[in-house]
């Protein structure tokens, strides 16, 4: 890849970033000791970084207290070792302009916030919300576009911000991000990540556009999106296919159910128990935990416990 960097918030950011899973513990609280071992299990395969309390970290799930709880921990398990990158949205603006403050007090690297959802997704209030929630702090801003459409004619309009410096494209629309970057190259320096697990070497393959991945599979298999990326920047396309195809065969089980609490029994499987994800998701029964990580060891890519050795 021919993607170059020069600004100092961009030092080191390129490469595989675990969205991570917050984990629950038996009484229903943030496990922070499981929070120290997915960093380490994820650094020690390569990975750059964390993107904290996000989608697959159930923000909508928890509270302010604990996402400031998971930012904390996760700032004292890196200990500066890897980029942390947390995520501050939420329905209310307000909300996320007082957790972007407090994210930037606890020293993660870069802030990050969807769209608000539900009645104001539009993009009159979505780049409002930004404006507010990217000028609370000094940090570095990562738009977080997920399921959206992509109009790089009018999306540019973000990057007008001082403060936005990157996105999270959780989509597949590769040409219309191809042209939205091309259009802000012109103007200023920014770095894209890309979303969908399944299709990392895909977007990577685009060269100039996208600098790594941030996604769910991460957590579980984190040296195989750490692999892809490094062999992309080496432009050995035909090896890194090979870790992706591997990869996606993960994808395809994780992601069948709509029970978000089979993708957390992965992690069991690995070594790190993060608990199921809170209602409305339900706990998976001890026959359904134990028939679908039957199927998960039969694809022989992941060993039990890989993540304690």
């Amino acid at each position: 890849m021919s993607i170059k960097l020069t600004e100092t918030c961009f030092k080191g950011m390129a490469g595989a970033y675990a969205a991570l899973f917050t984990p629950i513990d038996r009484k229903n609280r943030v496990n922070e000791e499981a929070i120290d071992a997915i960093v380490e299990y994820g650094i020690a395969n390569g990975l750059r970084g964390f993107y904290l309390t996000g989608s697959t970290g159930g923000w909508f799930l928890l509270s302010p207290e604990e996402r400031k709880t998971v930012w904390r921990r996760a700032v004292k398990a890196a200990n500066g070792r890897c980029k942390l990158i947390a995520h501050v949205g939420d329905t209310s603006t307000d909300v996320s302009v007082a957790l972007a403050k407090a994210a930037a007090d606890v020293g993660v690297d870069w802030i990050s916030s969807v769209a608000p959802p539900v009645f104001c997704n539009n993009f009159n209030r979505t780049y409002y919300h930004y404006k507010r929630v990217s000028e609370a702090t000094d940090l570095p801003f990562m738009a977080y576009s997920i399921g959206s459409e992509l109009v790089p004619a009018r999306d540019i309009r973000f990057f007008d911000l001082p403060n936005v410096k990157g996105i999270k494209y959780t989509g597949r629309d590769y040409y219309a991000a191809q042209a939205l970057k091309r259009d802000i190259d012109k103007v200023k320096e920014t770095i894209w990540f890309a979303g969908c697990d399944e299709q990392l070497l895909c977007a990577l393959a685009l060269d100039n556009v996208f600098a790594g991945g941030i996604g769910t599979t991460y957590n579980i298999i984190p040296g195989h999106f750490a692999k892809i990326c490094e062999l992309a920047a080496k432009n050995d396309f035909r090896a890194a296919a090979k870790w992706q195809d591997e990869a996606n065969q993960v994808v395809r089980l994780m992601i069948e159910s709509d029970n978000w609490s089979y993708r957390k029994a992965m992690m069991k499987f690995v070594g790190i128990d993060c608990g199921p994800y809170r209602a409305p998701f339900e706990k998976l029964t001890a026959a359904q935990e134990k028939a679908y990580l039957k199927r998960f060891a039969a694809l022989g890519i992941v060993k039990k416990g890989q993540a304690r050795a």
